[in-house]
C-alpha cells in the first residue's frame, strides 16, 4: 500500500470519494477459458488476496464450507467421493484415481495462474513429506487450465511439487459440485468419505490439524 493510501487528508480537503468498479461494456466480446470466469479484478483485491472468486451468474453467490473438521480415524461425513474416473497426471500417463482409495487424500483444484493457490503449495510440499508414508496423499488437479507439458513441469519444479498433479477433468469436478473459486480443496477419509471442504489457501495449522485427525 502506498504511502499516499496511509495518510489522513487534512481538515481543509473534501474526503476522497470511494473508489468504484469500472463498469463493463456493454458490447465486451464473450472472454474464452479461464477469464470468462473471473469476476473483474477478482472481486475486490482483498478477496482475491484468498481465492479466485468465478462470475457463475447473477443468481449464484459463494459459499465456503471450511467448518467442518473430521475427528478420529473418520469423520461425520454426509457425501463419499467419487473415485471411478481416470485423468491424465503431469507427464501424460494415466492414472485411476480408485488406486488412492483406502488413503487419506487431499483433492485440490487449482491453477498455475492462480496467485492464492501458489501461496498454499509450500505447505502441501512439507505435509506430504511429513505424512505421505503414513498413508497421506495430496492429489492437484487443474482446473480452468491446460498448460503445454513444458511449462506444468517448468512450474513443478520451480515450486518444488512433489506430490501427483493431475490435468483438469470436468466430470470429476462435477462429482464435487460447483467450484466458486481457485484454490477449492476436499479433505477425504480412508474411507471415501468428503470430511471438509476449503475454498481458499490451506493453513499450515488447519492441514496438520486435519491430517492428524484421520491419519
Amino acid at each position: 500500500m502506498s504511502e499516499d493510501t496511509l495518510n489522513t487528508p487534512e481538515p481543509d480537503q473534501p474526503e476522497p470519494s470511494p473508489a468504484t468498479t469500472p463498469a463493463v461494456e456493454a458490447d465486451a466480446a464473450p472472454v474464452v477459458g479461464r477469464k470468462r470466469w473471473i469476476a473483474a479484478a477478482a472481486a475486490a483485491v482483498g478477496v482475491a488476496l484468498f481465492a479466485v472468486p468465478f462470475l457463475r451468474g447473477p443468481e449464484d453467490r459463494v459459499v465456503a464450507d471450511n467448518s467442518v473438521v473430521p475427528e478420529g480415524a473418520t469423520c461425520s461425513a454426509k457425501n463419499s467421493a467419487n473415485f471411478d474416473f481416470t485423468l491424465k497426471d503431469a507427464s501424460g500417463a494415466s492414472v485411476k484415481l480408485s488406486d488412492y482409495k483406502g488413503k487419506v487424500v487431499l483433492l485440490n483444484f487449482w491453477a498455475t495462474w492462480c496467485g492464492p493457490c501458489k501461496m498454499e503449495i509450500p505447505e502441501f510440499v512439507d505435509a506430504y513429506s511429513k505424512y505421505r508414508d503414513k498413508g497421506f496423499v495430496i492429489l492437484g488437479v487443474l482446473s480452468e487450465d491446460d498448460p503445454s507439458p513444458k511449462d506444468l513441469q517448468a512450474f513443478m519444479s520451480e515450486f518444488k511439487m512433489n506430490y501427483p498433479v493431475m490435468r483438469q477433468h470436468a466430470e470429476l469436478e462435477e462429482s464435487f459440485g460447483t467450484l466458486w473459486a481457485l484454490p477449492t480443496s476436499f479433505v477425504i477419509d480412508r474411507k471415501g468419505q468428503v470430511c471438509s471442504k476449503h475454498m481458499g489457501p490451506f493453513s499450515a495449522e488447519a492441514l496438520e490439524r486435519e491430517i492428524n485427525g484421520l491419519l
